[in-house]
C-alpha cells in the first residue's frame, strides 16, 4: 500500500514548471472550497508542512480544488484537517472535476485488469484498485471470488463507498464486501467502521479462490491483511515453473502459496513450508486438501523462521529450491528499529541461504517499502558472501500489473523479488 510508506522529497524532475503572477493572489474566484500548497508540486501526499491556507468552508472528507503557491488550478484532492496527510490530491489537472472524477476512475482501474490484462483468465483474485497508483489515495481493493475486501484509510474515501460499491460490484461481478479500517488510522482520520455494519453484514468469513490452476481458501476474519497475498501471483507462477522435480523449501509459506504452485503447478518432487502463525499454517493444510496433494509431496511445519533453518543449517539439510517470502521487518525510516530490520534481513537470508544446494535456485523477497530494490539486494549480496558463496543474479521482479504505480509516487512501489542461482 501507497500509504504505508514514507514519501521522499520532491525532485525537480516531477515537478511542473509554474511562474509566479504579478502582484498578490486573488482568491476570490477560486472553486470552493479550495485548498493551497506552499509549494508546487506533484506528489499526490500533502503533509502540514506542505499545505497552505484552505478556505473556511472545507469540511473534513470534502473534494477540494488544489490551487498551487502561485494560484494556478492544480488539481483536485480529500482534505481531512485532523489527518496526519490532511491532504491527498487524487488528480492533477487545470481543468475543473467533480464527484465525477471517482465514476471515471474506478472504472479505468477495473478496466485496466479485466480489459488490458485480462486476469480473469489467470485468477478470480486479483487488486482491483492500488491506492496512488489508481488515482484513488486512501483505497486498496482486492477481489476474492464474488467478495471485495476493501482497505480504507482515507475519510473522504470512506464517506463515498457506499456509493462507489454497486458500480464496483458491476464491474467486477462481485456480490459481497468486507471493509477494514486500521483502528489506529481510523481514529487519526475519524472513520467510524461501524457505519459499514449494513454494508458488510451478507459478506461470507472465507471464500475460495483459483489461481493458475491451485486453489485457495482465504480467510478474512484470520488473514494477515486483505487475506490473501495476491501481489505475489505472477512470481509464484514463475517459481513453479522453475522447480520440477526439485526439492522446495518455502521459508515464512504463510497459507502456502509458493509451495503449493511448485507442488501443483510445477511438478516439484516434494515441498516443505515453514510459518510461524499456527492460523495460517493450518491454512495451509486446507488448502493442501483442496488441491488433494497427498502429504508425502508437501509438508507442513508450524516454527520460527530463524530457529528452523538454524536447526536445518546443524542438521546438514539442503534443498534444491528455496523461497524466502517475510514479513516486513523495516518498519521505520531511522532508528534502532530501522538498522534492527535490516539486519533481520541480513541474518535470515544468511540462514536460507546456507539451504540451498550449490547450483539451486535462491528467490527471495521484501515488502518493506522504506528498503528500496538495490539496498535489499545488498543485504542479500553481504549474506552470501559472509558465506563464501556468489549469487548468479537472473532477474529482480515486483508485484504483478494489477498493482501499478503513478510516475509521481514511485515510493509507493514495496514488493521486490530477486532471482538468483547460487554458485
Amino acid at each position: 500500500m501507497a500509504d504505508e510508506t514514507a514519501r521522499t522529497p520532491d525532485r525537480n524532475d516531477l515537478m511542473p514548471e509554474k511562474t509566479a503572477p504579478k502582484g498578490p493572489v486573488d482568491r476570490s474566484a477560486w472553486a470552493r472550497p479550495w485548498a493551497q500548497l506552499k509549494f508546487v508540486t506533484f506528489q499526490p501526499a500533502i503533509f502540514p508542512r506542505m499545505l497552505g491556507e484552505v478556505s473556511r468552508d472545507a469540511k473534513p472528507g470534502d473534494l477540494v480544488s488544489v490551487y498551487d503557491k502561485f494560484g494556478n488550478r492544480v488539481g483536485i484532492g480529500l482534505y481531512n484537517p485532523r489527518a496526519k496527510m490532511p491532504l491527498r490530491v487524487v488528480a492533477h489537472t487545470a481543468e475543473p472535476l467533480g464527484e465525477e472524477y471517482f465514476t471515471a476512475a474506478l472504472r479505468r482501474a477495473v478496466a485496466l485488469r479485466r480489459d488490458l490484462f485480462k486476469l480473469d483468465a489467470q485468477s478470480d483474485a486479483w487488486r482491483v484498485i492500488n491506492s496512488d497508483g489508481d488515482g484513488l489515495s486512501g483505497l486498496t481493493v482486492d477481489r476474492y471470488g464474488d467478495v471485495l475486501f476493501c482497505d480504507v484509510y482515507s475519510l473522504g474515501v470512506f464517506q463515498r463507498l457506499p456509493q462507489w460499491l454497486p458500480l464496483l460490484h458491476e464491474l467486477c461481478g462481485t456480490k459481497h464486501v468486507q471493509v477494514h479500517v486500521d483502528h489506529d488510522r481510523g481514529s487519526l482520520e475519524g472513520i467510524k467502521p461501524s457505519l459499514m455494519k449494513e454494508i458488510t453484514a451478507s459478506a461470507p468469513d472465507r471464500v475460495r479462490i483459483r489461481e493458475n490452476g491451485v486453489k485457495f481458501e482465504v480467510d478474512f476474519a484470520e488473514g494477515h491483511k486483505t487475506g490473501f497475498f495476491c501481489d505475489q501471483r505472477d512470481n509464484r507462477l514463475r517459481f513453479a515453473k522453475l522447480v520440477k522435480g526439485a526439492r522446495v523449501l518455502d521459508l515464512c509459506c504463510y497459507t502456502g502459496g509458493f509451495a503449493l504452485a511448485a507442488a501443483v503447478h510445477g511438478g516439484a518432487a516434494d515441498a516443505t513450508g515453514v510459518d510461524l502463525d499456527e492460523t495460517a499454517v493450518a491454512q495451509a493444510r486446507r488448502n493442501q486438501n483442496l488441491n488433494q496433494v497427498p502429504p508425502a509431496r508437501l509438508r507442513w511445519v508450524h516454527a520460527d523462521a530463524f530457529a528452523y533453518a538454524r536447526q536445518m543449517q546443524q542438521n546438514g539439510e539442503q534443498w534444491d529450491a528455496v523461497v524466502l517470502d517475510p514479513p516486513k521487518f523495516v518498519l521505520t525510516r531511522e532508528g534502532p528499529g530501522h538498522f534492527e530490520g535490516r539486519r533481520k534481513y541480513e541474518d535470515l537470508n544468511q540462514l536460507a541461504l546456507s539451504l540451498v544446494q550449490p547450483g539451486g535456485l535462491f528467490v527471495t523477497c521484501s515488502c518493506s517499502g522504506l528498503v528500496s530494490l538495490e539496498e535489499f539486494e545488498a543485504h542479500v549480496i553481504k549474506a552470501a558472501h559472509r558465506l563464501n558463496r556468489r549469487l548468479q543474479f537472473f532477474d529482480r521482479t515486483g508485484p504483478g500489473p494489477d498493482h501499478p504505480v503513478y510516475s509521481n509516487c514511485l515510493e509507493s512501489r514495496y514488493l521486490k523479488v530477486l532471482w538468483t542461482r547460487v554458485v
